[in-house]
């Protein structure tokens, strides 16, 4: 899913304008970046985590020429799935099948306090359920 499928979604979902959605997303995203910037970790119960993790400095090689090249330390972001998350992307091929992937959605648990009456938000998903991309065979001519 790209980023404008992601907004597309959001504006149905919500019924909204797809400028109101688009906003929406920007500062969800905004946010998560902000975060990870700061090195503050992000944790969506039912979804996963977002933190970074530090990279050590290193000694690399130049691909084309083989000298030594200093790779200097750095952050990158890493992003741990949750328990039910992972439950729902491994479920069988058998109870996938059994529902239609138009009909198939994901709920997000709020993060509100639950005598509120603010629904959860819910996110449908799109696309094939089980359509897992397969890696290219590989070339050994070239």
């Amino acid at each position: 899913m790209t980023k404008a499928e992601l907004i597309e979604e959001v504006s149905k979902v919500v019924e909204m304008t797809r400028k109101d959605s688009e906003e929406i997303v920007e500062a969800i995203l905004g946010g998560i970046v902000g975060s990870l910037q700061r090195g503050e970790k992000i944790e969506i119960r039912g979804f996963g985590s977002f933190r970074t993790r530090q990279r050590q400095p290193r000694v690399g090689r130049n691909p084309k020429t083989g000298t030594r090249v200093e790779v200097p330390s750095k952050s990158i972001p890493y992003f741990k799935p949750g328990k039910e998350l992972l439950d729902l992307v491994n479920q069988s091929a058998q109870s996938a099948a059994a529902s239609s992937s138009d009909d198939a959605a994901v709920r997000i648990p709020s993060t509100v306090d639950h005598d509120s009456e603010v629904p959860p938000i819910i996110i449908p998903m799109i696309g094939e359920p089980d359509a897992v991309p397969q890696p290219r065979p590989h070339n050994e001519e070239k």
